[in-house]
């Protein structure tokens, strides 16, 4: 689209992108395609319509980009290529978005092949789903660089030697991740991240029945963490008994706050538990969630309370991973106001609805215990859908920025 003489905007249909790349290929022109990538300018929009890419890879340098899918998904299938051998998009600009986009196929020689590998600083990912990587997102290390994610799946991501993972985000500033289905990681951890400040909100990140990941929450090196309205499950297999993991490998900020506010968590693993905390953070409050199967929490007596900690929470149905409060669940009724700490609000405004979104919350009376409340929670979806199947409409709280 052009106005004033000016390029304002690219949109690619499926069938003219396959063209460009197949003329470019038999012509031997491939670095044409990575020049006319490059000459993109800053601030761009790039829509690609619906469809599936195979084999086809792109390093984005410009600053500001909007890339995103039109139409449905725009599926890349890599097949086993990848950009600088490192990723299906390497990112290299700074606050680049992404909204839906399919992401699958990533594998290079170290077995660190990612769907994004971002190299930039500042990074929204929407609306996407990352699936049968070797990594759904790595990032790299800034210390000023915010990553959003929102309302994504990340499914089936990791080589399988405890090294990759369905989300690695590396020494950011913060880190969100909200209203997403994170699940089935390959030995690796659902989420890893070394960012100073972690906010995890409302998501569903689970091993489910035939998981085998390691951690669900990998806090690796402490910092600011707040993770509040989630459902979380560890399965039988899962190579590690801790579900959310804090400071496991050296707490490298000088102070650290945890919070760990209005989840629902079950653990099917024997010996598993809830939370294990290393380093010396300064704040620790573990309040009003639903603990179910854990043979320790994980926390002191000081730092955790009025949680339901036990066999039988009442859910609606534990079995199908359906953890919607149950008429008569000891958890209804249960909660307490918890006000604010270090400037964080410790309360659960929205709630997960699955797949991949989100829905406000609204107690009647009392806050219930857990990531649902009792009179307002979503309707029924079947435990095994996804976010690339089918949207769940509901009201969106507006985006906001990263930081």
């Amino acid at each position: 689209k052009a106005k004033g003489g000016l390029i304002k905007e690219v949109r690619l249909r499926s069938s003219d992108f396959q063209k460009i790349i197949k003329h470019l290929r038999q012509q031997k022109a491939e670095l044409a395609y990575k020049e006319w990538i490059n000459g993109l300018r800053q601030s761009f929009p790039v829509e690609i319509d619906a469809g599936l890419y195979e084999r086809d890879v792109a390093v984005w340098r410009q600053n500001r980009l909007t890339l995103r899918g039109v139409g449905g998904r725009a599926h890349l299938a890599a097949d086993g290529q990848a950009a600088r051998e490192k990723g299906i998009w390497v990112i290299a600009g700074d606050e680049v978005t992404v909204e839906g986009i399919e992401f699958s196929g990533a594998r290079v020689y170290d077995r660190n092949g990612a769907g994004i590998r971002f190299e930039g600083r500042g990074l929204t990912v929407r609306d996407s789903y990352f699936h049968d990587n070797e990594n759904g997102i790595l990032t790299g290390h800034d210390p000023e660089s915010d990553i959003l994610v929102e309302y994504s799946e990340f499914a089936r991501n990791g080589h399988g030697d405890g090294y990759s993972h369905n989300i690695y985000v590396g020494k950011a500033r913060s880190f969100t991740l909200r209203y997403s289905y994170v699940h089935h990681a390959r030995i690796g951890h659902n989420v890893k991240t070394r960012a100073r400040t972690n906010r995890i909100l409302y998501n569903r990140i689970m091993d489910e029945t035939a998981g085998n990941s390691s951690y669900l929450v990998d806090l690796s090196n402490g910092g600011t963490a707040v993770l509040i309205g989630n459902l979380l499950h560890q399965g039988r297999n899962t190579d590690n008994p801790a579900a959310i993991s804090y400071a496991a490998e050296g707490a490298h900020f000088d102070a650290g706050a945890l919070f760990v506010i209005n989840n629902s968590f079950v653990n099917d693993r024997p010996g598993g538990h809830f939370l294990q905390i290393r380093g010396k953070p300064v704040t620790i409050r573990v309040h009003n969630n639903i603990i179910v199967g854990v043979d320790k929490l994980g926390a002191r007596d000081d730092q955790a309370s009025n949680n339901f900690v036990g066999a039988d929470p009442g859910f609606l149905d534990r079995a199908g991973f359906d953890f919607r409060l149950a008429p008569g669940s000891p958890a209804i009724d249960a909660g307490m106001l918890l006000g604010t700490a270090e400037g964080t609000r410790l309360a659960a405004d929205w709630m997960y609805v699955h797949p991949a979104s989100g829905m406000p919350r609204r107690p009647n009376g009392r806050v219930d215990l857990g990531a649902y409340e009792f009179a307002d929670s979503p309707a029924a979806r079947p435990a095994d859908n996804s976010a690339r199947s089918s949207r769940s409409v509901v009201t969106r709280p507006p985006t906001s920025p990263r930081k």
